[in-house]
């Protein structure tokens, strides 16, 4: 998706692990040891409703501010690698740095075997959708700051 806001402004809004909740729904993020930022810092996310949902716990195997992050999941439930990136995007010749190209990316290993993969299979569409959602309000909120 496009922002238009600097990488900067971008990266410092999607690592914000606490401040993740306002543009995930049903998610609340918090670092579980300091700020949970730089390379081996962890941070948990729980997704859910009340005491239903599960915990993805994460460690940071990237961090390379303002263009890339990775994190390993490494919890129960959720376990594979993700991240994002930042990239300025270009206009002809010259770079507009008012305006980035955000990309997430995720590749989970599904417990459960054979189950597993036929579950993601019919909730892959409602997780994209919502993703998609997620991102689009994150971009609009970093927008309306840097460009009120």
């Amino acid at each position: 998706m496009r922002v238009r806001a600097s990488a900067q402004a971008v990266w410092e809004a999607v690592t914000d692990w606490p401040a993740q909740g306002e543009w995930m729904p049903a998610t609340r993020v918090r670092a579980v040891d300091g700020d949970g930022q730089g390379v081996g810092g962890r941070i948990e996310a729980f997704t859910g409703y009340g005491r239903i949902g599960f915990l993805d716990s994460m460690v940071v195997t990237e961090w390379r501010p303002p263009t890339w992050c990775a994190v390993r999941h490494i919890g129960k439930f959720v376990r594979g690698t993700g991240g994002f990136a930042i990239e300025e995007v270009e206009r002809g010749e010259a770079r507009a740095s008012d305006e980035v190209r955000l990309t997430w990316h995720e590749d989970f290993e599904l417990p459960a075997g054979v189950l597993g993969a036929v579950g993601w299979r019919l909730v892959r569409p409602v997780v994209r959708f919502g993703l998609r959602r997620s991102f689009t309000r994150l971009g609009r909120s970093v927008e309306r700051v840097t460009h009120p």
